[in-house]
């Protein structure tokens, strides 16, 4: 019987014939890829940031329904807002514990005791999911998980301290939801994403006069953005506009701040 040599060939090496990429060939591919992946990465990273940020605009609008809820309980009290707040205090505070604090800075216990969480009934709702700041470790520097908190509520709403405490006269403090009638509620702000390098309690500080410029930073963590919410309910971002970094008083964002806070 005779014996084909073509098809002993094939039978013994069945990948005869095949074609097999050369190195050349490889590394344009490699190439390629890596382009395309430079080119999705940018959109990849917006599609991210506008998710961050459409969540932290959810959050600041679910702190402002359980604000006026809880006015609506307590007639008509805005929540306690106060620095430093003790669990002692008359009245309460809207949140406890200091994001400064290594003890604190990821007690969600802390969340729950103040008087707005039964209104949330979630402690994520304090975090804004572009947060990345570290609680501090017994050094007292950033090293540990990440703080539970990302805002902090005006100085001038819950509390009478900036007139009678802190001596600021010539502008109102809001106690009550009647109160916020004077202003236009649309136009007054009551919580903010805080920069975590001055995070600390729930109150966020801005002095009328001026004698503490920038002593609380937003956090424009949104593409150059924080997260804001006001009286009315609504909530938006706030952008910064300043190019110079500088503290001071004429400071551009630090002027529309002051221009949200209070009313004479």
């Amino acid at each position: 019987m005779a014996i084909n040599p073509e098809r002993n060939s094939n039978s013994a090496n069945p990948r005869a014939g095949e074609v097999a990429f050369t190195l050349i060939e490889l590394l344009v591919v490699i190439a390629i890829i890596a382009i395309l992946a430079a080119l999705l990465l940018p959109a990849l990273n917006a599609a991210k940031a506008k998710a961050y940020q459409a969540n932290c605009l959810n959050n600041l609008r679910q702190f402002a329904i359980a604000a006026q809820m809880y006015a609506g309980d307590n007639r008509g009290e805005l929540p306690a807002n106060r620095p430093n707040p003790s669990k002692n205090d008359a009245g309460g505070s809207w949140v406890y514990g200091s994001m400064k604090l290594e003890l604190e800075a990821t007690n969600e216990t802390l969340l729950r005791q103040g008087l707005l969480f039964p209104y949330l009934g979630n402690t994520r709702v304090y975090h804004c999911p572009a947060d990345k700041t570290l609680s501090p470790d017994a050094a007292g520097k950033g090293g540990g998980a990440l703080t539970v908190r990302s805002y902090a509520m005006n100085s001038w709403m819950g509390s009478r301290y900036m007139e009678v405490t802190a001596g600021e006269k010539g502008f109102r403090t809001f106690v009550r939801d009647s109160e916020l009638a004077v202003a236009t509620p649309a136009g007054l702000w009551v919580m903010m994403d805080e920069d975590g390098s001055t995070l600390d309690d729930g109150w966020f500080l801005v002095t009328m006069n001026d004698s503490q410029v920038f002593a609380n930073l937003p956090g424009f963590r949104h593409r150059n953005s924080a997260g804001i919410n006001f009286a009315d309910g609504h909530a938006v971002t706030f952008t910064k506009r300043d190019t110079t970094g500088r503290i001071s008083a004429l400071n551009v964002d630090w002027i529309r701040i002051k221009q949200m806070t209070t009313v004479p």
